[in-house]
């Protein structure tokens, strides 16, 4: 008796050994990336270092590489949208508190873009001149912000779909223009 429920015991233990390591392997996101100057935004096929305002990188499982946004209301449409390639395990998106100003969005100041706030309908265009969700990683950066170019504060779930980025639109519509 007692060496059937040691083997019950044995054989449990060893069943959930592998649930346990999906488990974790799972919940372990990839870092963010630092964005080079070859990162192509991937709607519009051109350099993010070319153009201002906030980034977005997401991580897909499987994809050794992030695919990168030229502005973060791309991201959400990306991410809202039919066209995922797989299972998204991480969304970054520049961090404007840290930014060194709205020409450089800076490389490596990256936030998880579920921590961030964003502010929506302010008077400051994103990269390719449309609307933009900007992040911020504080409340009060998100404030002052607010205060200086209008607008309203929101989470990533909160961003309206009928702020989404100009993915939505067909891709001639892409232009170099203002910033």
């Amino acid at each position: 008796m007692i060496n059937r429920i040691l083997s019950a015991l044995v054989l449990s233990a060893a069943l959930a050994l592998p649930l346990a390591a999906c488990k974790e392997e799972a919940a372990v996101k990839p870092a963010a990336v630092t964005m080079t100057d070859e990162a192509l935004g991937y709607y519009c096929q051109m350099y993010l270092a070319d153009h201002g305002g906030p980034k977005a990188q997401i991580h897909e499982k499987g994809q050794e590489h992030p695919l990168w946004f030229s502005q973060v209301s791309d991201a959400v449409t990306y991410l809202r949208g039919g066209e995922k390639r797989g299972d998204v395990t991480a969304v970054y998106v520049s961090d404007m508190e840290k930014a060194p100003s709205w020409a450089e969005p800076g490389r490596d100041n990256w936030i998880d873009a579920d921590a961030a706030v964003f502010v929506v309908g302010s008077r400051q265009a994103g990269a390719m001149g449309m609307p933009e969700a900007i992040p911020f990683g504080s409340q009060k950066a998100a404030d002052d912000f607010v205060a200086r170019e209008g607008g309203a504060i929101v989470k990533l779930a909160d961003i309206p779909d009928s702020y989404l980025g100009p993915a939505n639109a067909e891709p001639s519509s892409h232009s170099d223009m203002q910033m």
